[in-house]
């Protein structure tokens, strides 16, 4: 009874680890529709398709066929790379970004791990707006997309300074790769959206449990706060409970 137990054993978490495995490298987009009453007219049925935690997974053709002409910006949410990624994956999936929409990046704490200089010359490559505690603004759209660095680095300046430079009448999105943003923002801020990862969605939950609540899109003290399960894994290439998402998100207004 002894060798057949561990054999059933044996075989139950070899079947888990492929069933984990398989998770971690779906292609799961998720469509959502964000309605906000004052969105500007010109903003309605805009699209943005926002990606974080791409670590060392290759963004696969199959996505990129099933997205291509429905996004008008590309947001790449952090995490893009992290130690010991070949820097031709990085640019073969900046390559099959930037083919699709402009695409705007904020750093995660992984990315760090690589060669700033040389991830730098990858955007310049396919001209890739990088984000660093800073705006893009797209004044005919009446949007300003306030990007920041990833809130446990060194280089992350008081939040309340860069929204001095924040035109308060433009519709504001704002890219943090870690969603505690949310609890350094100023009291007066005008934020309608906020798009975060990060915590993978705990990547393996058991029972429902993680060591981080799943992703989900929730309102916050009047913000939209979407945080991403992720498209890629930490550590191992394992996902339970927590599989990898994308978001395609159309702003509506209403």
């Amino acid at each position: 009874m002894g060798l057949l137990w561990i054999s059933f054993t044996l075989i139950g978490i070899i079947g888990l680890t492929i069933f984990m495995v398989r998770n971690a490298f779906e292609d799961n987009i998720v469509t959502e529709e964000l309605p906000f009453e004052h969105l500007p007219n010109q903003l309605d049925g805009r699209v943005i398709f926002f990606i974080s935690d791409i670590h060392r997974r290759k963004v696969s053709d199959n996505m990129i066929r099933e997205i291509k002409g429905k996004p008008d910006w590309i947001v790449i949410g952090g995490d893009l790379t992290e130690k010991g990624v070949p820097y031709s994956r990085m640019d073969e999936n900046l390559s099959k970004l930037s083919k699709i929409a402009p695409v705007l990046f904020v750093w995660g704490n992984n990315d760090y791990e690589q060669d700033e200089s040389r991830i730098r010359e990858l955007f310049a490559k396919h001209h890739v707006k990088e984000l660093k505690n800073n705006l893009y603004e797209l004044e005919d759209e009446q949007l300003v997309f306030i990007g920041v660095d990833d809130i446990t680095t060194q280089e992350l300046p008081p939040i309340g300074s860069i929204f001095d430079h924040v035109n308060k009448d433009m519709f504001q999105i704002m890219i943090s790769h870690n969603p505690g943003i949310m609890g350094m923002l100023p009291e007066d801020h005008h934020i309608s959206l906020i798009l975060s990862g990060h915590t993978h969605g705990g990547q393996i939950r058991v029972f429902g449990f993680g060591l981080y609540r799943k992703g989900s899109i929730r309102e916050r003290n009047g913000i939209t706060l979407l945080v991403s399960n992720g498209y890629g894994t930490s550590l191992l290439p394992l996902r339970l409970g927590a599989k990898p998402e994308t978001h395609v998100l159309i702003l509506r207004k209403g």
